[in-house]
């Protein structure tokens, strides 16, 4: 049996913020971007639950959360700071299982299949982990678990703030059944919109739509992924980079953007160097990974697994599909980076290779 818990750290940014400073938890607090590349007040990054009663919400201009709330304090990001206390969490973490695939500096799957044999015992041992967590670092955290990444995530995000949650295999699609599909994984402002078109509302409505009839208005790829996820199908494993060797590259934007065509040059470039240090350590690879980080800092890390290939067109080609299927047009983009794994040697053994950057 198949057992995964998604790990979201809750409203981190602000909760080291108060746990730095303990007389912030009392208060109306937001971190904001780095003011220097955003104008005079800079973008809301994330903020505590005091702050989120206002309607004041991430990737918020500062100026319009002060209008909301007066008493807003704002904090300047310290991600120095963050990156501290989240190795910290994963450590902890990695201490509980080996299988471990961190998505961002707050986030992470755990696989405990080898841990655990029931949903009983499943659930005591994430919240095991959860404790051992709050125990040591003082840190909130929110944790789903169950049989796949995607309800692991929705369970995830059932249990916040500050909770757990089980979705047992046999709930999951009456869990997701009643949820706006608004809350559905993948399903973003204009996917929304054109279900809505179609008079789909809910995830359960989109469970039962002909799934052909989605691939015709969504795309094959996107009609067939939101009509899996509606049912609560997911068959995307926990990968880890203790596991995997792989080669990246990653850029910082010279300004955060919305515009995707300033991006894909840049994608096109990473993936050039990429393939250069594969074909010198004579690598192929067959995982292919797109990573975007937006001006709040979250990051969104999406896949795929193609045949053995070390082809600068290929790489390209997929990159950027994955690219524009996954963006999110609303969030400001600050990074992007570009990765490979399932890496074998294309012909002579040079030794033992090389790690992830």
């Amino acid at each position: 049996m198949k057992i995964i818990c998604l790990l979201d750290m809750d409203y981190f940014f602000a909760a080291c913020e108060e746990l730095r400073k303990p007389e912030l938890k009392e208060k109306s607090i937001a971190v904001v971007t780095d003011t220097s590349r955003e104008g005079s007040k800079g973008v809301i990054m994330t903020c505590n639950y005091n702050a989120r009663k206002f309607g004041i919400r991430s990737g918020m201009p500062a100026s319009i959360g002060l209008n909301l709330c007066k008493e807003l304090l704002l904090i300047k990001e310290d991600f120095k700071f963050y990156e501290e206390k989240s190795h910290e969490v994963f450590e902890i973490v990695r201490s509980f299982s080996s299988k471990v695939e961190q998505v961002s500096v707050d986030e992470a799957y755990i696989d405990i299949s080898d841990k655990v044999s029931s949903y009983e015992e499943a659930l005591s041992y994430a919240k095991h982990i959860k404790e051992t967590i709050t125990s040591k670092t003082k840190l909130p955290c929110s944790i789903g678990v169950s049989v796949n990444k995607l309800m692991a995530k929705m369970a995830c995000d059932a249990a916040k703030p500050n909770g757990l949650k089980l979705v047992k295999q046999e709930e999951a699609k009456e869990f997701l059944s009643k949820l706006p599909v608004s809350k559905l994984y993948g399903v973003g402002e204009k996917t929304k919109e054109r279900l809505e078109a179609m008079n789909i509302k809910t995830v359960g409505e989109l469970a039962s739509t002909n799934k052909m009839l989605l691939m015709e208005h969504l795309g094959n790829s996107m009609g067939l992924e939101l009509y899996n996820y509606a049912n609560g199908i997911d068959e995307s494993e926990v990968i880890t980079e203790y596991e995997t060797k792989s080669i990246g590259r990653e850029r910082t934007l010279k300004k955060d953007t919305t515009n995707e065509e300033d991006v894909i040059p840049i994608i096109k470039e990473l993936s050039k160097e990429v393939i250069e240090e594969a074909k010198k350590e004579e690598y192929l690879f067959k995982i292919i990974t797109v990573k975007m980080r937006y001006n709040d800092f979250s990051d969104h890390l999406k896949s795929k697994t193609i045949k053995p290939s070390n082809n600068i067109e290929d790489l390209q080609k997929i990159a950027i599909e994955l690219f524009k299927r996954y963006i999110n047009k609303e969030k400001p983009l600050r990074k992007v980076g570009v990765r490979i794994s399932g890496l074998s040697k294309s012909t002579k053994q040079k030794g033992l290779g090389m790690f992830m950057r």
